[in-house]
């Protein structure tokens, strides 16, 4: 269903997205008041929590479901398929490969400022994206059948090398790869949050600079061809772009699912298939979304948080089963 005035739906969403920053670092099993942060009655632990626990955690929320969001905007495009995420090619899988890898070594490094299991997460999710793209060279063309076929097949291997990591490992490791395989922003921080927003920016710029291409694109390779769009090459340049942008949020995030299938879903029942619309406004919803999930995930227990993933899961895994029985899938 498309609206007639999608600019009143960027606007609601732009709303909904400034109100969703500027609420949700107040909001948490320890109560925050703008008294207890300024004036004569600040509480110092209270600004503690506020300017270094949750604003950065919100930030991080937010960049990271815009993030998912607009990658999954772009997937569903470049596949033409609504159930396309940007887990498909594997991203996720090789992060989580990476990450395995590094807490059953026992390893404790760090560079630059970002930890040792951020920069395995983020060289496994490059290993999976170098991997899918040579397996798809192997066929001429970008075919986007055949690149999520290879998607898929690596995506399950490295599954199947993550349990093989848990298995040999001992109780401890075990649960922290365990943990790190939910998704969550408990590490959060301003540092984090400075490291990823190069990564994140990048990609939605490259993702900006292309909505003519995604919106023909999105009507098939041969219509796009004819229109004079050099396909395969704007297809390496989404893939690349987005997968490094994807990579990046699994890195220091874990990999939280759905948000990158859900949010372009439901906002291109709002504003229609328009790329010029669908992509601010899968940008601002996921921001949100995120940030919504993240806050309620550390709020409903007050001596302890359920990961972020598992909240995003429970909500996905219903609208997936919705999506898959009342849309017309093309494959």
């Amino acid at each position: 269903m498309k609206t007639r005035h999608p600019h009143i739906i960027i606007l609601l969403l732009s709303v909904l997205a400034l109100g969703t920053l500027g609420a949700c670092p107040f909001i948490g099993s320890h109560a925050v008041t703008l008294v207890a942060l300024w004036g004569d009655q600040a509480d110092p632990a209270t600004r503690d929590i506020f300017f270094t626990l949750r604003l950065p955690r919100v930030f991080t929320a937010f960049l990271a479901g815009m993030a998912l969001a607009g990658g999954g905007a772009a997937f569903q495009a470049m596949f033409r398929n609504p159930l396309a995420t940007p887990f498909t090619l594997g991203t996720a899988s090789g992060a989580s490969l990476g990450a395995a890898v590094y807490m059953r070594l026992g390893l404790s490094l760090s560079l630059f400022g970002i930890s040792g299991i951020s920069l395995a997460a983020f060289l496994g999710a490059l290993g999976a994206i170098v991997l899918v793209y040579s397996l798809t060279c192997l066929r001429r063309g970008f075919s986007p059948a055949y690149t999520l076929l290879a998607g898929v097949a690596v995506s399950m291997f490295f599954s199947s090398l993550i349990l093989f990591m848990q298995y040999i490992s001992d109780f401890t490791q075990s649960f922290r790869i365990m943990r790190w395989l939910m998704g969550g922003l408990t590490d959060a921080d301003f540092e984090s949050l400075f490291n990823l927003l190069p990564a994140v920016g990048i990609g939605i710029l490259v993702l900006w600079l292309n909505l003519r291409e995604l919106n023909l694109l999105g009507t098939g390779d041969d219509i796009a061809a004819s229109r004079g769009v050099p396909v395969a090459q704007v297809k390496r340049r989404l893939f690349f772009a987005t997968s490094f942008m994807i990579g990046a949020v699994v890195a220091f995030c874990g990999p939280i699912g759905f948000v990158g299938m859900m949010a372009p879903h439901i906002c291109r029942r709002l504003v229609g298939g328009n790329h010029r619309w669908l992509l601010p406004a899968s940008l601002l919803f996921g921001g949100s979304f995120l940030t919504l999930c993240d806050t309620l995930s550390r709020s409903l227990i007050d001596s302890a948080e359920i990961p972020v993933g598992v909240i995003t899961a429970l909500l996905g895994g219903p609208f997936f089963l919705w999506l898959l029985t009342r849309s017309k899938i093309r494959v």
